[in-house]
């Protein structure tokens, strides 16, 4: 055969090639389409946060109601159309709260309103001390042991509120250091102004430390902040008493809840999506995260639902214990370690139900194939890596790569860790778009070209 011949050939057979390739690709953006829509026109995601926070409420990680959490969750994934559930042990510290109150004593005696912070220690009785203020926790880190020995110290750095979250990426570190660092000092106790947006008498808890012999830690609402601040402008000395009653059980345990619909052609490949199931005991944890609970396991049973399967497996984990330090997330990366070169993309829904906006994915094709798609849900993309969620984190750092899809959170923080962590905050209409993009993003991470 001549080469003339030999070049035709083969430009034949690479046109054909592109041609079936072009006509794959459209017709799994055709699916993710109809998903799409299908998906806003669907009110399971509702249904599911609302019976998960109604028929189990509060969530704290290790309790009898978190364990009803696992209960639900598991008997909800069998009824759905999935290949396998199981259920992965989690142990780790079960920390509880059962009575938390403070006060002004002097100069002008006030309740205030606080809440524990995790892993926090019990008061033992009323506490009481003089107040020494720091306005960020940088100050309070640069300050002597001789001016902090004996007092208990409030931090009043104020949360910014961001589309992003990102103001309180910058102030929720006090949460965590505040306690470490007035115990290095001396002090009794620390106050933090609460890690949130908002201006109710709702105060925001969150995870401290887990020190080997804490102090009581706690969180002031950010109306008692403002007050506390007011007082100490006038120049007098401030004493305050706190009461906690808390417990620390050494070990606890949980689950991580799983299910898998396993891929048609490449079932070892793995397209992980999630939510953390556990929540504060504030509130009823709809935000946080009864909506990504919601919106994972409607993503995966719709897909599951469809009449054709994924080329690669999609593999749903409602985390166990995230509140209290990705207690499941390391969990399930230990277990699966060996598995995790196989786990091809990874991503969780953990930030409310805000309308998605942008979606990032650190891949060219993904992100070009689901760009017309999401545009119809007016959601930009790009190509910014990023960690997948909290609880990706620990698949994150060991090589699995990520997708991002970012909610508006500007008023996010207004609720979060508090006891207005309720149903209705949840907008219906935002829960489907955010159902709706996460399918389109599921359905073309489980289907390359």
């Amino acid at each position: 055969m001549k080469n003339s011949t030999i070049l035709s050939t083969l430009s034949l057979s690479f046109a054909l090639s592109l041609s079936a390739v072009s006509q794959a690709s459209d017709r799994q953006t055709g699916i993710a389409e109809v998903l799409r829509d299908e998906a806003l026109l669907s009110n399971h995601a509702w249904q599911l946060v609302e019976s998960l926070t109604t028929e189990v409420g509060p969530r704290l990680a290790g309790t009898d109601s978190d364990h009803r959490a696992v209960a639900w969750a598991k008997k909800k994934l069998e009824s759905l159309e999935f290949d396998k559930v199981w259920l992965e042990p989690v142990t780790f510290p079960i920390w509880q709260r059962s009575h938390e109150s403070a006060r002004i004593i002097s100069p002008y005696p006030q309740p205030l309103h606080i809440t524990a912070l995790g892993y926090s220690a019990s008061t033992k009785g009323e506490l009481s001390g003089e107040i020494i203020a720091f306005p960020t926790l940088a100050e309070l880190e640069a300050a002597s042991e001789d001016t902090i020995k004996g007092k208990i110290v409030f931090i009043d750095e104020a949360t910014q509120r961001t589309k992003d979250g990102s103001g309180y990426g910058k102030t929720v570190i006090m949460r965590y250091k505040g306690a470490t660092l007035t115990k290095e000092k001396g002090g009794l106790a620390v106050l933090i102004r609460s890690v949130g947006t908002d201006s109710h008498r709702l105060p925001h808890t969150g995870v401290g430390v887990l020190l080997d012999d804490p102090i009581p830690a706690a969180a002031l609402s950010s109306p008692d902040a403002d007050q506390l601040r007011r007082i100490l402008a006038r120049g007098e000395a401030v004493t305050v008493g706190i009461d906690t009653k808390v417990s620390l059980q050494a070990e606890g345990s949980s689950w991580n809840v799983i299910a898998q619909l396993d891929g048609k052609d490449t079932p070892e490949e793995i397209v992980l999506i999630g939510a953390h199931l556990d929540s504060w005991d504030l509130g009823t944890g709809a935000i946080d995260d009864g909506a990504g609970v919601a919106i994972t396991t409607a993503v995966a049973a719709q897909i599951a639902g469809f009449t054709e399967r994924p080329q690669r497996s999609i593999r749903l984990v409602l985390f166990a214990n995230e509140e209290q330090g990705l207690w499941g997330a390391k969990s399930y990366a230990k277990d699966h370690e060996t598995e995790l070169a196989q786990h091809v993309w990874a991503s969780e829904s953990d930030f409310g139900a805000g309308l998605i906006h942008h979606f990032d994915a650190n891949n060219e094709q993904l992100a070009s194939r689901a760009e017309p798609v999401l545009a119809a849900l007016d959601i930009t993309v790009g190509h910014e890596p990023g960690s997948g969620g909290p609880d990706i984190g620990p698949l994150s750092e060991q090589g699995v790569t990520t997708f991002r899809l970012r909610q508006n959170g500007m008023d996010y923080f207004d609720v979060h860790h508090t006891a207005d962590d309720t149903l209705d905050k949840i907008e219906p209409n935002n829960l489907k778009q955010n159902v709706a993009a996460w399918v389109v993003a599921t359905w073309l991470a489980a289907n390359p070209d």
